[in-house]
């Protein structure tokens, strides 16, 4: 349809152009014929004259003018002297000149439609992009815009993008506040356990040990002490004010770096670290905050592997990135768990240790303030693993 109204447009320019100028032509042509009657017939006056004594006498008689009398013999155009012009050959009831008027006036009325409507258009389609734009601003959904091919298309293509990007920053704005919410209230909820607990003991102080009591008080304080320096963390990984030091870091030191802070856990727990040496790997990481991540990592899968049995850790290097496997022999995520993983204070169905639901979401946030990623899945054998990959140049 769209291109039906182009077309008509445009044959309808062209008859007017064609009747425009065929009409001038014409015109043009008929005065220029004119003139050739008129020359024509002046020189052949004027040869007559000249070549026949009789009748120059004759007209000197009439004339008797001097002027006129070296006008006719000379060579110019005598008829001028006798008040005649060329405009007075014009048949002014030629019907060619009739048609040439008729098509001019026809020409002339087509370009005035042609452009009343082509004004009328443009005004129709700067109200549709000012009503759009004022339901927007209305709170109205108005993202489906329709598109028409004219020189307002590239303006349009601006708008649709902006209101759509304004769209997704107020999305992400909402549920950024959502999730404020939902963080506060994890919060509150977390604090209110050992405080209750600490509330507790101090007022079961009289009936127990001063010893027992004070190791209980000592493993809520730490427990709160551990919950405010991961909320102060995950504040500055939002904030944009971690400070991350890349360098190269050689991976099995990493991960060997990563178990020695955690062995006391790891023999309280009795469950051993299995970490190959596969030669020379490097990733460019911050050590420290790289340590930390795989420290949470190691942890989950010590608490969720039974005693006796082994965490282990592989990785290798590949031209697109370097590659850092830890696994467990443990029973592996459940179904609902997988999706949930790296949510803040997201506490699994199996959790069993008491944890705040914080350490794998900071693990994912610091791996990917260093150009990575890291997901997590099932083993054949049913055990979990978490996977990480550092690129060099992007993520892939």
């Amino acid at each position: 349809m769209k291109l039906k109204k182009h077309n008509q447009q445009l044959l309808l320019s062209s008859l007017a152009v064609s009747l425009i100028t065929a009409s001038v032509t014409t015109v043009l042509l008929q005065l220029h014929f004119c003139t050739v009657q008129f020359q024509t017939l002046g020189n052949f006056c004027g040869k007559l004259i000249r070549e026949n004594q009789a009748n120059r006498q004759v007209v000197f008689q009439m004339l008797k003018s001097e002027l006129i009398e070296k006008k006719v013999l000379g060579e110019e155009n005598i008829l001028p002297l006798f008040g005649y012009r060329p405009v007075d050959f014009w048949y002014r009831d030629d019907w060619i000149v009739v048609l040439a008027g008729i098509g001019f006036v026809a020409g002339v009325l087509v370009c005035v439609f042609l452009l009343t409507y082509r004004k009328k258009k443009q005004s129709d389609r700067i109200d549709t992009l000012t009503n759009y734009l004022e339901k927007i601003n209305r709170g109205g959904q108005g993202l489906i815009l329709e598109t028409s091919e004219d020189e307002f298309s590239a303006l349009q293509d601006e708008i649709y993008k902006t209101v759509t990007a304004l769209y997704m920053t107020r999305e992400k704005a909402l549920t950024a506040k959502r999730n404020f919410a939902e963080n506060l209230s994890n919060i509150a909820h977390q604090l209110k356990t050992p405080i209750t607990s600490i509330s507790l003991l101090a007022q079961m102080k009289k009936e127990a040990s001063d010893v027992e009591c004070f190791r209980q008080i000592k493993r809520q304080a730490d427990r709160l002490t551990n919950l405010s320096e991961a909320l102060l963390l995950l504040s500055r990984v939002d904030a944009g004010t971690l400070v991350i030091k890349r360098k190269s870091v050689d991976v099995f030191t990493l991960l060997t770096l990563a178990s020695d802070n955690l062995m006391e856990l790891f023999l309280q727990a009795e469950v051993s670290v299995d970490i190959p040496e596969n030669g020379e790997v490097f990733v460019n990481a911050d050590l420290e905050w790289s340590m930390e991540a795989v420290m949470n990592l190691l942890k989950n899968c010590m608490e969720h592997t039974p005693p006796g049995s082994t965490v282990h850790c592989a990785y290798e290097k590949n031209p697109l990135f370097v590659k850092i496997v830890i696994w467990d022999e443990g029973a592996g995520f459940s179904k609902e768990d997988l999706p949930h993983l790296f949510e803040r204070f997201y506490r699994g169905k199996t959790e069993r240790s008491g944890g705040i639901g914080i350490g794998l979401s900071l693990a994912k946030a610091i791996i990917e303030l260093q150009n990575g990623i890291i997901h997590a899945y099932n083993l054949p054998s049913k055990s979990a693993c978490f996977e990480i990959r550092f690129y060099e140049r992007g993520v892939c």
